[in-house]
């Protein structure tokens, strides 16, 4: 089959859903079949290759044609200079295209296609469209982007399937009277695609009771990690000296971070813990700086700055690197997180987790096996939970090998690839009838 996969991009820092498409798309070509991987609005950036800097609908332009009618009426040639790779880059990291706080507007205008003030550059992504080896299938990375399933369905008469990711804690923080709008176009456009596929079973079920679509039309892929140069042994958490937690995601108060912070420093309290320390790798974007300088001041007054290292956007050796000097790994978000890649990475690691008892993370730790829940948005409880696994490492080493075993049994890329591949056979085959 051949496969075209529609991502959003992000320029300049590693995105747990990007990743988890590229590597759905690399596990899809093992498989046989023929995959282009298209970043939409921004650069996608690779672990360990290269990046792919062809945007099919820059985000630059698209933030302008938001903004003024003259930028809809530019020029193809001097809107392509708005599509360099680094101007992009540049862009993003200035402030992100991508903060769904900013973004109430043009959200519902993409998300309306060819209705909305963005139709030039769907204009422009349906003409390579057409361009290309025509697709059996056409993949969305998530379903905020089936503004664009219209025009592509009735220009190359293909279906479009979208993958549940995200969306909600996104939609959810968009500003008022955006957040309603973007809601009911993204119900009114996903009754067009031929099938959702949701990351769990969980996220699966609250995007089918706010999207309002039938059971059957969502299927449940769960994620799966490319386990390519993950340990075959990983050292025992015995062996990993000092005792460390883990935190790796963005940093950021949606992932829990300042939660963590707080259950380190109740740790750091008692004489039992006076040996552990914190280390914390994942992209800082300039929109955190706030919360991070205020973390560090807390650490700083507690006299822990030294008990605790900071990784920004590392790379993909490095993060393995990373995994083996753990002891156990919590990223507490509380938002709504679909997934959690890095849940599947610390167990490839041989790393135990502890989580907050909410979202897909419940749906994750039973299982795999790798893990503890605690209470969302309690630090004690998260402390109790991480000192549980520190003290006990017989204990903890028993969920880590569960959980690594589970990892590379079921929540690896091929498998992912596998079942997807079933759902991208069953609406092919149902379109042509």
């Amino acid at each position: 089959m051949r496969f075209l996969l529609l991502l959003p991009g992000t320029g300049h820092f590693y995105c747990g859903s990007c990743l988890r498409d590229d590597w759905l798309g690399t596990a899809l070509r093992r498989r046989g079949h023929d995959v282009v991987i298209a970043p939409l609005y921004l650069p996608l950036v690779r672990e360990g290759g290269e990046d792919d800097a062809t945007v099919r609908m820059g985000g630059i332009n698209m933030y302008l044609q938001q903004k003024s009618r003259v930028a809809r009426w530019l020029p193809r040639p001097l809107a392509n200079l708005l599509d360099r790779p680094g101007l992009l880059r540049w862009a993003a990291r200035r402030g992100s295209l991508t903060d769904a706080s900013d973004l109430g507007a043009m959200t519902v205008s993409m998300l309306r296609g060819e209705d909305g003030r963005q139709a030039k550059e769907l204009d422009k992504l349906v003409a390579w469209a057409k361009d290309i080896d025509r697709p059996d299938v056409i993949v969305l990375s998530n379903a905020m982007l089936s503004g664009v399933a219209r025009r592509l369905t009735d220009a190359l008469d293909r279906p479009v399937i979208a993958t549940l990711q995200g969306e909600a804690p996104f939609l959810d923080a968009l500003p008022a009277p955006y957040a309603d709008e973007a809601w009911d176009t993204l119900r009114e456009r996903t009754r067009g695609l031929a099938a959702l596929v949701a990351v769990s079973r969980s996220y699966g079920a609250l995007m089918q009771a706010r999207l309002g679509i039938d059971e059957d039309r969502v299927h449940v892929v769960h994620n799966g990690i490319d386990l390519t140069d993950f340990p075959n042994e990983p050292a025992p958490l015995a062996d990993r000296v000092p005792r460390t937690i883990g935190f790796l995601a963005r940093m950021c108060a949606e992932k829990g971070l300042p939660v963590l912070v707080e259950a380190f420093l109740a740790l750091k309290a008692s004489d039992e813990f006076l040996d552990v320390r914190l280390r914390v790798a994942g992209a800082a974007l300039p929109e955190d700086a706030e919360i991070l300088d205020g973390l560090k001041r807390r650490l700083a007054d507690a006299r822990l700055t030294d008990h605790v290292d900071w990784f920004e956007n590392v790379e993909r050796t490095d993060k393995l690197a990373f995994l083996q000097t753990l002891s156990v790994l919590s990223v507490p978000a509380t938002y709504g997180e679909s997934f959690g890649l890095y849940l599947l990475e610390a167990m490839a690691g041989g790393v135990p987790v502890v989580q907050p008892r909410c979202a897909s993370f419940p749906e994750i730790v039973d299982a795999t096996g790798g893990g503890l829940l605690c209470e969302p948005d309690d630090a004690a409880s998260l402390a109790e939970g991480l000192a549980t696994l520190l003290r006990d490492q017989k204990h903890a080493q028993g969920l880590a090998d569960a959980g690594r075993r589970t990892v590379h049994q079921h929540f690896n890329a091929d498998r992912m690839a596998r079942e997807f591949e079933d759902v991208g056979t069953m609406v092919a085959r149902n379109h042509e009838d």
